[in-house]
């Protein structure tokens, strides 16, 4: 899995574009500097042009499922595989809970107790690729975070190589605390076995 998004798909990156073309545009004046000014313009001109293309691209990621956040929607058109828990079975903490409080309020109040997890998953205005959790209530999907960074280092390859192919891994998830702020505990003793059945058999 790459280590991060790539510098053109990043979202604030067209916004810097613009505001420096139209900063360079304003210094240039035609009635002092024309060779200037018409040398900038056109440069101007494409900016503003990536510019609509970036939000148009931008609107399709934002409506895609995964979005390019690593957010799901919805589970529908999703090929998931479940990945039930052992008794007695270590857990692992989900790392950034307290930045998604109200998400996961919202699945503990519908009692949910499963999270997808999701490679190439990002923070808001983030480069850096991580594995994504989203806790699933029903219909319900939301970000309560990340795995921590040895859980990630161990499963992300795998998970992505999966993600490619269109499928997505689902494990027991434990919403701790009776009050804010949650916490999240994941069940991930059986995923390695079967990563390595789904990788094997394809």
């Amino acid at each position: 899995m790459p280590r991060s998004k790539p510098l053109l798909a990043w979202e604030p990156l067209p916004y810097i574009v613009l505001f420096v073309a139209a900063l360079a545009l304003s210094t240039a004046r035609p009635d002092s500097l024309p060779v200037v000014f018409w040398s900038v313009a056109p440069v101007a001109a494409l900016a503003l042009v990536y510019f609509i293309l970036s939000l148009a691209r931008e609107r399709r990621l934002r409506e895609s499922n995964p979005n390019g956040n690593g957010e799901l929607s919805s589970l529908a058109g999703l090929e998931i595989r479940q990945i039930e828990g052992q008794a007695g079975a270590p857990v692992t903490t989900v790392a950034e809970s307290g930045r998604h409080q109200p998400e996961i309020d919202l699945i503990r109040i519908h009692e949910g107790d499963r999270a997808v997890l999701v490679p190439r998953a990002t923070r808001w205005l983030g480069r850096r690729y991580r594995v994504g959790v989203e806790l699933v209530a029903g219909d319900r999907v939301r970000r309560a975070g990340f795995l921590p960074e040895a859980a990630e280092k161990r499963f992300a390859s795998s998970l992505d190589e999966l993600r490619a192919r269109g499928v997505y891994v689902s494990v027991p998830a434990r919403i701790t605390g009776t009050a804010r702020p949650f916490g999240v505990d994941l069940e991930l003793a059986r995923v390695i076995e079967t990563l390595e059945g789904e990788l094997s058999s394809r």
